[in-house]
């Protein structure tokens, strides 16, 4: 496995939304200095010269706190960065043949929703699954909602880490105690905060309790 429990705790994954004329890079050090332990960088509506750019900067940062980087989708961009992985969908490319391109040392994870996705993309190699939305969410429109006892059962079903995401903030994220998580991937519940540091390192020492890691 590429990935630690620990280094799952608290997954932050980026969002243009929240900049108010501030760069990415700034509010990504932000939430490192929170307590961010993992950091995937997920850009839907950038040209590809400036999103390599903002990949090769945010990975020297996530290397400076020795913390995990991944790309969402992006395969190629990953290897041309050499990010530590990648972070796909179900309907993105099959976890085996993500980990034929990346090859055995980089971090692969998957989405899922069912325990059948789930146990596929174990198969195949992914090293933790990002299962949701657990709660309502806005950053994502065909988000589908997975619920508690399903989460549970993917939990019960694999043996790699499983992350929750998907509207959980500070508010919420204890309802998911008892699930068998390893941690929780957020957007909003960091990057929408008006102190990003405080609000990651409140989330943290929340996840934490609900975790028992």
């Amino acid at each position: 496995m590429n990935c630690t429990k620990e280094e799952l705790l608290l997954y932050a994954v980026t969002d243009r939304s929240w900049l108010h004329g501030r760069t990415l890079k700034e509010q990504v050090k932000e939430a490192l200095d929170g307590g961010v332990t993992f950091l995937q960088l997920r850009e839907k509506q950038i040209d590809s010269e400036l999103f390599l750019q903002e990949a090769q900067e945010l990975k020297e940062l996530c290397k400076q706190y020795q913390v995990p980087f991944v790309i969402n989708d992006d395969v190629e961009l990953a290897l041309k960065v050499d990010a530590d992985g990648v972070h796909v969908g179900q309907s993105d490319m099959e976890a085996g043949d993500v980990r034929k391109k990346l090859g055995k040392d980089k971090i692969i994870g998957v989405s899922a929703q069912t325990v059948e996705q789930a146990v596929m993309a174990e198969k195949h190699g992914a090293d933790y699954l990002g299962v949701g939305a657990v709660f309502p969410t806005s950053s994502k429109d065909d988000a589908q909602e997975v619920d508690y006892e399903t989460l549970k059962a993917i939990c019960q079903a694999v043996q790699i880490p499983v992350i929750a995401i998907g509207g959980i903030n500070a508010q919420n994220v204890d309802r998911l105690k008892g699930s068998g998580i390893c941690g929780v991937a957020v957007i909003s519940a960091i990057f929408a905060q008006e102190d990003i540091k405080e609000a990651a390192k409140e989330l943290k020492n929340r996840t934490k309790e609900v975790t028992g890691i």
